[in-house]
């Protein structure tokens, strides 16, 4: 890492993390004092992440893949072609997935960057901002804000990937957030918690705009001049600068088996779980087959097939004019 890159996310050159990792944050938050005034004190607040196994080590996952089936990886010529095109689409940032939908191309890429010589870093950023929507009048529902304490846990969880306001405004490169994307209700919700977080931090916007990437990977329709676009209707995406915010697009079919339908290891991480401990590893049967199919894409990565399929697909793309996106390419095509 390059002195002023900011700490980098975790990701397939880190040390494994242990099975449940809790975080705890402090908030300020006013009470009434004995004489009236209002004071702040500091509120505790944990924060533990869904817990994953560790799929770059699989000999330590015991006996929880005996008995299972063989993964039947019939999606994977498509998640390969879309995981290079959002490789050489990340301005070769370092790569967040948000939630969960999007946990196989994290595994993919896990075993496919191993041991390859390239700046960037993969880590995975499981929230959900799902939550129950509450009434706001004349038959009209809309979601409840997050608290001060969602809030916090969300800042602390992502101080541990090295995304923080200061960390953005001194990096060399970009971190960018990776998601399947409908109307984009995820992203609006990530980039309002860091803007808030930079207007108090009081950083410079203009430097830490330019450190700010997002891909959205969408179902794959016909194009056309009446297309819908998610990122033309996002206020906030014309805040960044062009090119921040870009798609991918991906076999519907698959889309819709990755983001609605596969079986996933982790819990959902919605705000109102944000503060619960985590109730450690699902071993149940359907989970156990779903463990086999993200150690098989693990493998699948670091296979010569699946490398060079990824070259592939980065070779058709505008930016391997860019240096570091031919030297990433010539690295996937060589011997495994």
């Amino acid at each position: 890492m390059s002195p002023g890159h900011g700490a980098a996310p975790p990701g397939h050159g880190a040390a494994p993390p242990g099975p449940v990792r809790t975080v705890v944050v402090e908030l300020l938050s006013p009470v009434a004092a004995p004489v009236g005034r209002i004071v702040a004190v500091r509120e505790r607040v944990e924060a533990s992440l869904p817990f994953r196994w560790d799929l770059a080590t699989p000999d330590q996952l015991g006996s929880m893949l005996a008995g299972t089936a063989e993964p039947n990886l019939w999606f994977v010529d498509d998640l390969v072609e879309c995981a290079g095109r959002t490789l050489a689409r990340s301005g070769n940032g370092d790569l967040l997935f948000v939630g969960r939908s999007l946990d196989s191309m994290f595994d993919l890429l896990s075993g496919a960057l191993a041991g390859v010589s390239t700046e960037q870093r993969l880590a995975r950023l499981p929230f959900s901002f799902a939550r129950r929507p509450i009434e706001a009048g004349g038959q009209r529902w809309r979601l409840p804000a997050l608290t001060a304490g969602q809030r916090a846990a969300a800042r602390r969880v992502l101080t541990e990937l090295g995304v923080t306001p200061q960390a953005l405004a001194r990096r060399n490169r970009p971190v960018v957030f990776v998601d399947v994307v409908w109307e984009g209700s995820t992203f609006t919700e990530l980039f309002n918690l860091l803007d808030e977080w930079v207007i108090e931090a009081r950083e410079p916007w203009d430097v830490v705009r330019r450190k700010l990437r997002f891909v959205g990977v969408t179902r794959r329709l016909k194009t056309s001049p009446k297309t819908w676009r998610w990122q033309q209707h996002a206020g906030w995406a014309r805040r960044l600068p062009a090119r921040a915010v870009v798609n991918v697009s991906l076999d519907r079919t698959v889309w819709s088996y990755l983001g609605d339908h596969q079986t996933k290891l982790t819990r959902s991480f919605r705000p109102d779980r944000w503060h619960l401990p985590d109730d450690g590893p699902n071993r149940e049967d359907e989970t156990r087959q779903a463990l086999a199919e993200a150690v098989a894409l693990v493998g699948y990565g670091r296979s010569p097939l699946g490398r060079r399929g990824l070259a592939k697909a980065i070779a058709g793309e505008p930016a391997l004019a860019e240096p570091w996106l031919r030297s990433l390419a010539r690295q996937l095509n060589g011997p495994a």
